[in-house]
């Protein structure tokens, strides 16, 4: 019952939401927007409030550090850069086809969902520089000068050598190793102890619940939809999420995003409900269901609606039609008779429903 509460909170907020939806011009990010903090986080000394997250940005020449806290910072969009404690980043170039940061102290993390082609983004780290090629999760760490590659594919170059980093993969930089030279890693042990790692995932778990609200709020207020993979305003989550044009992708770390589009075609509501009358008796049942999400990888929204009725979604297979449904029933006594309303059952992703008749 407590989780149902919850999510129906959820549910609320996200029709908040749909009022709320800022079409992308008129409220968007670009590459080093500072989207959360935790903790003491200054901009060029000057400490960056709860206020201000989402609407200020780390510009070219400018320093986002840490102090006792971490922070979450937009680069093109799919791609977070994440700053653990007591440590600070700058920017050097901020444009979507040339996006440049310098670690200069503490470590740093991106999380790459969707690079493009057309990207070029680069971490500077020690007179080296580290290319991200591919979706993946890629850590740096300032003070012990080294590139470490928890997935993805990443190009490490520093003077006139390059080392090419896969899965597993890490690299010392510096005088300490003038030839590059890669070594491996164990990543599961490595992600087990490493605090920024588990702090990115849990942020990127928040991240796709973010995308899951705007793509169904886009997707219920205006279905004809299209305005490109971006960042979007969300204000239940007071937060920017990333959405992808089309389709749905899943982030390193397991989550899923997807599209307004893909939203609208693989989850549905059912609906059902029955009424039965005897004596005076009535009986009444209303079920209200939801698809499943893509994968399965987490359950969908569910709720009650009506004092008697019942709520019931289920996940279902990725790639296949979802058939969540609702499920109600109601039985009430009355002038010595009894009457049980017929259950419904609505398919996810597809209208359905229907109404049983009451019996005695």
């Amino acid at each position: 019952m407590v989780n149902l509460l919850k999510t129906s909170g959820r549910v609320a907020g996200t029709l908040l939401a749909a009022a709320l939806l800022l079409p992308a011009q008129e409220h968007t990010a670009r590459p080093g927007t500072v989207n959360f903090t935790e903790g003491v986080v200054s901009l060029n000394g000057q400490t960056v409030t709860e206020k201000q997250l989402g609407s200020v940005r780390v510009a070219p020449g400018q320093t986002l550090e840490t102090r006792d806290g971490r922070a979450e910072m937009l680069l093109t969009p799919g791609v977070f850069l994440r700053l653990g404690n007591q440590s600070a980043v700058k920017m050097v170039s901020a444009s979507i086809i040339d996006t440049r940061v310098e670690v200069l102290r503490g470590t740093a993390m991106v999380e790459a969902d969707q690079v493009e082609k057309e990207n070029h983004l680069a971490v500077i780290n020690h007179d080296s520089t580290t290319t991200i090629v591919k979706h993946g999760v890629y850590a740096f760490n300032a003070d012990q000068p080294k590139v470490m590659v928890y997935d993805g594919h990443a190009n490490v170059q520093q003077d006139d050598r390059t080392a090419y980093l896969f899965k597993g993969d890490q690299v010392t930089l510096g005088p300490g190793n003038p030839k590059l030279k890669v070594k491996g890693f164990h990543v599961k042990s490595t992600q087990a102890s490493d605090s920024l790692y588990a702090w990115s995932k849990l942020r990127s778990e928040y991240s796709a619940e973010t995308n899951m609200s705007l793509a169904q709020t886009v997707a219920g207020t205006n279905p004809n939809w299209y305005a490109g993979t971006g960042w979007y305003w969300d204000p239940y989550f007071d937060s920017f999420g990333f959405m992808p044009g089309d389709g749905y992708l899943f982030s390193p770390f397991g989550w899923g995003f997807m599209s307004p589009g893909f939203w609208g075609g693989y989850y549905g509501y059912g609906y059902g409900g029955g009424y039965g009358y005897g004596y005076g008796g009535r009986g009444y049942g209303y079920g209200y269901g939801r698809g499943a999400y893509p994968g399965g990888r987490g359950q969908p929204p569910v709720m009650t609606r009506g004092s008697l009725g019942g709520a019931v979604g289920r996940s279902g297979a990725m790639g296949a039609r979802s058939f969540g449904g609702g499920f109600g029933g109601g039985m009430r006594m009355g002038g010595g008779g009894m009457r049980m309303g017929g259950g419904g059952m609505g398919g996810g992703g597809m209208r359905g429903g229907g109404g049983g008749g009451g019996r005695r």
